[in-house]
């Protein structure tokens, strides 16, 4: 059998066997983050979060259809979709490791069994290396645009072997045109695939130079840079900055219709790009007419674009940005919606904002562009070059400090910024995320630079002992947590061996490779400027280079079996090479991560997603923030059709003229928001943000004055800026609304354990200097809706996003209902918030309505999922079952307890559960259930002694703790908890147990009752 024939067969087979261990591994529905969005986006072709992904929502789309009409199953076919791509892209990189290994190692010299051996064993090695290893095989379960963006980058890399073996022969350039069709497409994708550029344009000056110099390195990685560059903005934003202006032109100018500029372009580029071929076809210029050809082609493949036009114009129900026009669409491509990094000069996070450097926008008005001005940029005090510590968030530069080791008021210096760049972002998120993937993961809780979470491990005592301490003194539930994985260093130590062997034998593919891993690694770290505090990891930004030294560990394999070949025979040399390179690779890394990347148990996400709305009375107006509190409810409505009713109004979202004019639609069975304020009020440019400004009212101010006062054109009610502007301001934070009782009533806004406590007017204070959009539709809404819908907010929703009406919002479990009342004490929680709570609604939701997967069996939870099951559900649970008691209703507090019992799930995941069972457990005890009490506080006591035994040993080892001081007192709290209750159950044993364990802590800690 031929080379290439061996060469495919085992490709594909490598691929097949990680296509089918993902979909058996996959998820059967949708994910947690983006992937809600991106499944109802796909199956409806809707226009997603900035700056889009039309080639990959068309290609799920094809997917959804396997389907065959049953909505349930459309998320698992997207997700199928995925774990396709990362089969295939697995195929690819076994292809590309043997194409490396056979230009590098020469056949003459020996055997064709032991060629074959290291050419194939080298490629299977490092294609499932990288197909188990922990960022991909994430990323291949789930409908997300990972998994098609790696599967770009390897076809490229890839196409450009195959080039470079051809390179000779005549139509071997195809091969580049055909990278620059996929390079156009992949745009569609992720931009993730274009940092393979400079890497391919090193290997045509190498395939092409006559000569090899460091002049015509330099001048070839400048050319692939300023490639990637000509892409990145020319070919993307540009071209379409340059549409907008034409358009404009032509529009405003000369009256000409909408789009008429984009025409204009349009014909004048194809004009432009077809005389350049004929022209250097005809002049014989043939790299000038293969660059154009390759422009053309990746215009073609970016043309996926069009989609976003399209589907934007037809105004669906997800269509973030409204894209049907050139410049709602240029600020689309541009990501307006997000915060820019700073790269090459920017602020410190402590300098002060002395100016503020505004531009002219453009809106799409009846007949023409209406000019309207907008931030550009601020001037500060203090700026530097490379700014790494620039965030002006207060959480942020709270971090900053500590991690820097600053006293308030210190000033940063420029050396600090290195010190954080070298130290966070390329250590924490890059290294540590490097590390996670080829040697190994202490737990899948998110690092903040604790000894105890996140951190990268490696299996090998002495060395984790002297990095993170306590490793003699593990508790049990980090020693049989899933989600740690130990590889005792030996794929790294291989992907290094299969570095230095390169290197030695071909420097110019060395380089190659250390371009591609350093694009795809160190130049996003850069790129991205991360602040701390992330809300997820960020880990799957990285996976190209996790790809390239994925080819390392492959070509490891020859370097160990060229260095046992000089000292063995080689068919010794071949079968110990391999056998090692098999097991510290592929075997290790499947073997460590099955038990943590197997989602194909998991629904809680639905499951929450479910709950959310099933917790809404019919036509409710439901507030979220987004994430975990939007995206998959999108999915149930837009996809599986689940309560279509509820209108779901991202506030984030509301700062954008076009999402508030969106949230005046129906959507389905969902009526539009009650809105009066006209649209032109609000309009890009317009209002975008209101500040307050005190005018020493001391009575409260009625909404609908309020709103008349900040939408007014009236001079008389604007302060003039500093500009020469006149600007609208609100003059008083406290808000005063009259309730009418009878419409309350009617309508059934509260429920009749409530009637007595309806207020004659709610009175409240807002907790921002300033009023957005996302105010004034708060406003609008609470004056017109007439208490005729429900209204209610996501109870993950940040404080101040609330408009303070936080003492008027009722607990009901995933959510809370505004309501015009003030009940008794008996109906609050207890605590600092002391929120309102609907007990009986929680009650009836706890037992009837919600559902929560299989956290209780599931041997294991994901960070999110535990989110939810573990600290979210506890909270709900164990409060509904303390207000049940408080109102003297032990039975149902036992019932809520039994629920919790039988559905909650049956490990503890950390030292906060243990506090959050607490109120579960007394529940139990008091409604005479004490087998079960006691089943359940035996369990978390477990947890709580063993975790409290590994911190104190880590106290001892580590003298600069910091979030662990958290768990501590946690525990101790516990603890002290346990022993109210116990007192009142009179349970000696487990009293005299925990009374023992409360006086070690107070030996260890230096505690006092």
């Amino acid at each position: 059998m031929t080379y290439n024939r061996l060469n495919s067969i085992f490709g594909c087979a490598c691929g097949l066997v990680a296509t089918f261990v993902y979909i058996a591994t996959a998820e059967k529905t949708v994910s947690w983050w983006d992937c809600g969005e991106f499944i109802a986006c796909a199956y409806k072709l809707e226009i997603a979060h900035q700056p889009g992904a039309p080639l990959f929502l068309l290609i799920q789309n094809i997917f959804s259809n396997l389907a065959l009409g049953n909505a349930g199953k459309i998320a698992y076919w997207m997700n199928i979709g995925s774990a396709c791509c990362s089969g295939l892209t697995v195929a690819f990189l076994f292809w590309t490791i043997t194409a490396l290994v056979k230009k590098v190692l020469k056949r003459a010299e020996q055997a064709p069994l032991a060629y074959f051996a290291q050419v194939f064993g080298a490629g299977a090695i490092g294609a499932m290396a990288f197909s188990f290893s922990d960022t991909f095989w994430y990323s291949a379960v789930e409908s997300e645009v990972y998994a098609m963006s790696s599967l770009c980058t390897a076809v490229v890399f890839w196409a450009i072997l195959k080039w470079e073996v051809r390179a000779d022969q005549a139509g071997s350039d195809r091969w580049l045109i055909f990278i620059a069709f996929v390079m156009g497409l992949s745009i569609g994708v992720h931009l993730l695939n274009l940092l393979a550029i400079p890497a391919i344009a090193m290997v045509i000056y190498f395939r092409r130079a006559k000569e090899i110099s460091p002049k015509g390195i330099f001048k070839a990685l400048v050319i692939g840079i300023l490639a990637l560059g000509m892409i990145l903005w020319g070919v993307i934003q540009w071209l379409v900055g340059i549409a907008s202006k034409l358009d404009l032109l032509f529009v405003n100018s000369l009256g000409l219709g909408f789009g008429s500029g984009i025409s204009f372009l349009c014909i004048l580029l194809i004009t432009g790009l077809v005389y350049g071929l004929y022209y250097s076809h005809k002049r014989k210029k043939y790299t000038l007419n293969t660059t154009i050809l390759a422009l053309c082609f990746v215009l073609f493949g970016y043309s996926s674009y069009t989609m976003v036009l399209i589907r934007g114009k037809a105004n669906p129900s997800l269509n973030n940005n409204a894209p049907d026009n050139v410049f709602s669409f240029l600020g689309y491509l541009e990501r307006e919606q997000y915060v820019k990094e700073p790269l090459l000069k920017g602020p410190y996070y402590d300098s002060q904002v002395v100016a503020v450097k505004n531009r002219t926008g453009y809106r799409k008005d009846e007949s023409n562009y209406s000019p309207f001005t907008r931030i550009d940029k601020y001037e500060y005090d203090r700026e530097t070059f490379f700014p790494r510590i620039y965030s002006q968030d207060a959480s942020h530069r709270a971090y900053y400090r500590s991690y820097l080791q600053l006293k308030e008021g210190e000033k940063p210096q420029f050396s600090d910024n290195f010190k954080f760049f070298f130290n966070f972002q390329l250590g924490e998120m890059y290294a540590r995320y490097f590390l996670w993937n080829f040697v190994g993961r202490q737990n899948d809780k998110q690092g903040y630079g604790t000894y105890t979470e996140g951190n990268w491990l490696s299996g090998i005592k002495a060395v984790d002992q002297w990095r993170l301490g306590g490793q003699y003194h593990l508790p049990k539930s980090q020693e049989h947590d899933p989600s740690r994985n130990t590889y005792f260093f030996l794929p790294l130590l291989l992907g290094i061996a299969g570095a230095v062997w390169l290197y030695r034998n071909n420097k110019a593919y060395t380089l190659v490779l250390t371009l591609l891993f350093m694009f795809t690694g160190l130049a996003i770290v850069v790129y991205l400027n991360q602040t701390p505090l992330q809300p997820r990891e960020r880990d799957y930004a990285y996976a190209g280079s996790f790809y390239v030294f994925a080819i390392w560990i492959g070509l490891g394999l020859i370097a160990i079996v060229r260095f046992l070949k000089r000292f063995a025979q080689m068919r010794f040399a071949l079968i110990t090479g391999l056998s090692f390179a098999l097991l510290a690779g592929p075997v290790i890394m499947a073997y460590q991560n099955w038990d943590d990347h197997n989602r194909s148990e998991k629904s809680l996400a639905r499951d929450v997603a479910r709950n959310y709305l099933e917790s809404c009375e019919p036509n409710a107006i439901l507030f979220t923030y987004g994430d975990h509190d939007t995206f998959p409810l999108w999915y149930l409505q837009e996809v599986e059709g689940v309560r279509r009713d509820v209108r779901i109004v991202v506030l984030s979202y509301l700062s954008g003229d076009w999402y508030m004019q969106q949230a005046k639609k129906s959507t389905y069975q969902a009526a539009g928001l009650p809105l009066t304020i006209p649209a032109e009020k609000t309009k890009k440019g317009v209002r975008d943000y209101i500040p307050f400004i005190d005018r020493q009212l001391t009575e409260a101010v009625d909404v609908s004055q309020l709103l008349q006062f900040v939408t007014s054109d009236d001079s008389a009610y604007q302060v003039q800026l500093a500009s020469g502007e006149l600007a609208n301001y609100f003059p008083a934070k406290k808000l005063r609304l009259t309730v009418d009782k009878q419409a309350v009533l009617q309508n059934k806004a509260v429920p009749t354990a409530f009637e007595q406590a309806i207020l004659p007017a709610m009175e409240w204070e807002i907790p921002t200097d300033y009023l957005s959009r996302s105010e004034l539709t708060l406003l609008s809404v609470l004056e017109n809706n007439h208490w005729d819908r429900p209204i209610y907010f996501s109870n993950m929703l940040p404080g101040d996003s609330k408009l303070g009406l936080d003492k008027y919002l009722v607990n009901e479990g995933f959510v809370s209902r505004l309501m015009p009342v003030a009940a008794a004490d008996n109906d609050r929680e207890s605590g600092t918030t002391s929120q309102l709570v609907n007990v009986d609604a929680l009650y009836h939701n706890i037992m009837n309505t919600y559902r929560w997967g299989n956290s209780k069996n599931a041997s294991y939870l994901d960070t999110d999922s535990f989110r939810f099951a573990s600290m979210y559900a506890r909270d709900i649970f164990g409060k509904t079952a303390r207000l049940l008691l408080a109102k003297g209703r032990v039975k149902a507090a036992g019932e809520v307890a039994k629920k919790a019992y039988d559905q909650l799930p049956d490990r503890v995941y950390a030292m906060s559960d243990a506090i959050n069972y607490a109120d579960i457990i007394d529940s139990l005890y008091r409604s005479g259930q004490h087998q079960l009490a006691g089943k359940m506080l035996d369990r978390n006591l477990d947890y709580v002694a063993d975790n409290m035994e590994y911190l104190h040993q880590l106290q001892m080892e580590k003298k600069n703790l910091s979030f662990e001081w958290n768990d501590i007192q946690t525990g101790v709290d516990s603890v002290d908890r346990y022993r109210d209750i116990l007192l009142e159950a009179n349970d000696a044993d487990r009293l005299a147990r925990v009374e023992a364990l409360r006086r070690q802590y107070e030996q260890w800690y230096g505690l006092t009752e």
